[in-house]
């Protein structure tokens, strides 16, 4: 159970760093260009701030339980990231893109996974 939590933290961590590097540092233009429709609706200080939720939230995926310093940041981050999962689903089921929502719940699962399984590790 360890190795797939640690998996799943890792692949989550990874999808949510490279989120946050694109909404943090590429015009709203480029991020459409490159095939994020789900920005299209929301103002750029927002998705500034997402950006930021997701730069922290895959951080905090890794380094508390890594390190042991205050490992319950772990789980408390996938559920952070899980209910953004929650809001890009909303958003691309709004823009009827149901194939994308899909992808949005099966991070979300993950999420869900990461937590639950940090959560009862904590005891």
């Amino acid at each position: 159970m360890t190795i797939a939590l640690w998996i799943a933290q890792v692949l989550v961590a990874v999808v949510f760093l490279f989120s946050a590097a694109t909404k943090g540092t590429w015009s709203k233009e480029k991020l459409l260009a490159k095939g994020q429709t789900g920005v299209a609706p929301v103002p750029l200080p927002l998705l500034r701030l997402i950006a930021l939720a997701e730069l922290l939230g895959g951080i905090g995926l890794i380094a508390p339980w890594w390190t042991g310093i205050a490992p319950s940041l772990t789980p408390l981050a996938a559920v952070g990231l899980g209910i953004v999962m929650i809001g890009a689903a909303t958003v691309h089921l709004r823009l009827r893109e149901p194939r994308t929502a899909l992808g949005n719940l099966a991070i979300l699962a993950l999420c869900a996974f990461i937590a639950i399984g940090r959560f009862t590790a904590l005891g």
